[in-house]
């Protein structure tokens, strides 16, 4: 990130605190477990090595590798945490009530096309019955998120749910204490927020997520 980069994101982190929103201390990428240097740099050719993937048995469960879907120069990248059985069998990234609820925050509340944004999930295939992916699963598939990220370069980071920023930030604290929050990342800052399927179970977590909607806008002025 060079020397305008870091002022624009000094001046908008200001902006947002003038604004009452708060932000937490930076998270540092742990690169001891990403090992991007042997994936190519190449946006098409990382994504058939993604989808040719074999390098654990979630390869067995799924109908495909889903590698992301949207702008390979986006504003904003979504990040969901693993692939559902619902997107996992009609291969879409908004597939179902959760799904349209997400198009919908995208599209009518961020006033953005869903073509303009990237989504990409931390986990790439989806896991067996209802089980959670193992730490080796999730492991095997780091070093995939975090060269899409060098390569695809997005302004801001939206994680979809608790899970989503865990795996990718392996910050341990109270998700409620940075959710909503912009959150240093490396060179690209992070805003959590509620997963939509949880919204969909909880609407009354609604009025909460318009503020972190808001507070994603403001971001990316």
């Amino acid at each position: 990130m060079n020397s305008y980069q870091n002022l624009s994101l000094l001046e908008n982190l200001y902006r947002l605190k003038s604004l009452g929103f708060n932000y937490v201390d930076p998270i540092k990428p742990n690169k001891t477990q990403t090992q991007t240097s042997s994936l190519p740099d190449s946006y098409e050719t990382l994504n058939t090595t993604i989808k040719g993937c074999h390098l654990c048995d979630l390869s067995k469960s799924r109908t495909q590798s889903m590698s992301g879907f949207g702008s390979i120069h986006p504003k904003i990248l979504f990040l969901d945490a693993f692939v559902s059985s619902a997107e996992d069998e009609s291969n879409s990234y908004y597939a179902g009530r959760s799904g349209t609820m997400l198009r919908d925050m995208i599209e009518k509340v961020l006033n953005i096309a869903v073509e303009e944004v990237y989504i990409t999930h931390a986990v790439k295939c989806k896991p067996f019955g209802f089980q959670q992916p193992s730490s080796s699963e999730c492991n095997s598939c780091s070093p995939f998120l975090h060269k899409q990220l060098e390569i695809l370069a997005p302004k801001l980071i939206v994680t979809l749910g608790e899970e989503a920023y865990r795996l990718l930030t392996h910050d341990e604290s109270d998700y409620e204490r940075v959710r909503g929050q912009l959150v240093p990342f490396g060179n690209i800052p992070i805003i959590p927020m509620y997963h939509p399927t949880f919204l969909v179970r909880n609407p009354s977590f609604k009025k909460e997520t318009m503020r972190d909607l808001q507070t994603i806008k403001e971001a990316l002025k």
